[in-house]
C-alpha cells in the first residue's frame, strides 16, 4: 500500500487535496462549520428549499406515511406510491410523457448511455460535460467522440465523419463549473439532420431557468421532438435528492427494463419522494426566487467589473472567477475563509490544468448585503494578495485537453 501513500503525499505536494468539511446543522448561507459561522457561497441550493420548513414537514409526514426505507428496488417491493406521484409530477413538469427516478444524476447518466448504445455505437460529447456524462460513454462500450466547447461546427463535422451505429450527442444543460450554457438549439439542429439522439443533463438548469423553473430547455424553447432525452436532479434547486429521466413512454420503459444502475439499486426512501413533490409544487409557484437571482447575480457581476475583476461568461448562479493554477486558488480560498467567507478552490482534475478558480454560487436566500460584504472581502484579499491575484483578463479561457 505504499504506492498509495506516496500518491497522496505527491496530490497534497501539487496543491490537489481534497478535504471534506463537517457542517453541524442544516444547509443555508451561513454554515457553522468547526465552530465558526461561515458566510457560504459555494452551494448548489440555488432556489433555497434545502431547509425550507414545508419540505421538513412535508419529510416527516411522508416517514409517518411510508416509513424510513424503501426497503428493495423498484421491480421488486420498493415502488411506493410517493416514487409513482413524483414521476407523474415531473412527467407534467417537464412537459413529457413519463419520468423516471434514479438514486443520483450519476446513476441516472450511467443508466441511460448504458441501456441505449453498445459497442458498435458512437457518442458524442462536450468536453465540459460533468465527469458522469463522460465515465456513461466510457462504460457504455460505444466510441466516444469529445468536441471543444461549444463547438458545434466540431460537432458537425464529427457527425458528418461517424455515421456507424446508434448515435448520440450528450451535452450539460448549463456547465457546472462554468455556469454558461450550451448552444441548445444548434445541438438539436445538428442531431435532426445527423438522425442522432440528444440527451442534456439539465442539472445546474432546473428549478433556475425557463417558465417555473423548467429549465434549459424550456428556456431554449425546444421540447420532446428536439430533445428526446432529459435529465434533471432534484438535488440541487430543488433542495432533496435524487435524479430523473424524463422522455416518451418507450424511452423510459427501455430504461426499466435495461438501465441496470435503475434495475439493481434499492429505491430511494419514499418519504424523500413526497418531500420532493412539495419542493416541486413551491419551485414552480415562487418565481420571485428566481427573480431574486437574477438581481442577486445583477448585483454581483457589476462589482466585480468595479474592481477590476472580469469572471467567466454566466448569468446562471454559478459564478465562476478563474485564477489560474491550483495553489492560487487554493491560497485564496483559505483568505476568503479566513475573514469568514466560503467559497471552494476548483483544482484539476474538475477543471483543466491552468483554470482553477474560485467557484462562486448564489442562492435566493442570499441578501443583497450579503453579497455586498462578499465584495468588500474580495477587495480586501485583492488588495493584500496583488501578486497572487489575476488582472482582469479578455482573452477566452482554456479548454480541457
Amino acid at each position: 500500500m505504499q504506492e498509495l501513500a506516496t500518491a497522496l503525499a505527491q496530490r497534497q505536494a501539487d496543491q490537489l487535496y481534497r478535504r471534506r468539511r463537517t457542517v453541524a446543522g442544516p444547509q443555508g448561507v451561513e454554515l457553522s462549520i468547526d465552530g465558526k459561522t461561515l458566510l457560504s457561497f459555494c452551494s448548489n441550493d440555488y432556489l433555497g428549499l434545502a431547509n425550507d420548513p414545508r419540505l421538513v414537514a412535508a419529510l416527516k409526514d411522508g416517514a409517518d406515511r411510508f416509513g424510513v426505507g424503501s426497503g428493495a428496488a423498484h421491480l421488486i417491493s420498493g415502488h411506493s406510491r410517493a416514487h409513482h406521484e413524483l414521476e407523474e409530477a415531473l412527467a407534467d413538469f417537464t412537459g413529457r410523457p413519463r419520468a423516471l427516478l434514479f438514486s443520483t444524476g450519476y446513476m441516472a447518466n450511467l443508466g441511460i448511455l448504458q441501456a441505449l448504445l453498445g459497442r458498435h455505437d458512437q457518442v458524442f460529447e462536450d468536453r465540459y460535460n460533468h465527469a458522469s456524462l463522460l465515465d456513461a460513454a466510457k462504460l457504455s462500450g460505444a466510441k466516444l467522440h469529445r468536441y471543444a466547447h461549444g463547438d458545434t461546427t466540431a460537432l458537425a463535422e464529427q457527425l458528418a465523419t461517424h455515421t456507424s451505429g446508434e448515435r448520440l450527442v450528450a451535452s450539460d444543460g448549463v456547465f457546472s463549473m462554468d455556469g454558461d450554457q450550451a448552444p441548445l438549439a444548434e445541438l438539436a439542429r445538428l442531431c435532426k439532420q445527423h438522425d442522432a439522439w440528444l440527451l442534456v443533463d439539465d442539472a445546474h438548469g432546473i428549478g433556475v431557468l425557463g417558465k417555473e423553473g423548467r429549465g434549459s430547455l424550456d428556456a431554449a424553447g425546444l421540447g420532446i421532438d428536439e430533445v428526446p432525452i432529459l435529465m434533471g436532479t432534484l438535488g440541487k434547486a430543488l433542495g432533496t435528492a435524487g435524479a430523473f429521466v424524463a422522455g416518451s413512454e418507450d424511452l423510459i420503459e427501455t430504461l426499466i427494463q435495461q438501465a441496470r444502475t435503475y434495475v439493481y439499486t434499492t429505491a430511494t426512501p419514499p418519504a424523500l419522494a413526497w418531500a420532493t413533490l412539495e419542493s416541486l409544487r413551491i419551485a414552480r409557484a415562487e418565481d420571485w426566487r428566481r427573480e431574486k437571482l437574477h438581481v442577486l447575480v445583477a448585483r454581483f457581476r457589476a462589482g466585480t467589473a468595479e474592481l477590476g475583476l472580469q469572471l467567466m461568461d454566466s448569468q446562471t448562479p454559478i459564478q465562476p472567477l478563474r485564477v489560474g493554477d491550483a495553489a492560487t486558488a487554493l491560497h485564496l480560498s483559505e483568505q476568503l475563509l479566513a475573514r469568514g467567507i466560503l467559497v471552494t478552490a476548483i483544482r484539476p482534475p474538475t477543471v483543466p490544468t491552468g483554470t482553477a478558480r474560485l467557484r462562486i454560487t448564489f442562492s435566493t436566500l442570499h441578501e443583497e448585503s450579503q453579497v455586498d460584504r462578499l465584495l468588500g472581502v474580495l477587495e480586501e484579499v485583492l488588495s493584500s494578495s496583488k501578486n497572487q491575484w489575476p488582472q482582469k483578463h479578455t482573452e477566452a479561457h482554456g479548454k480541457n485537453p
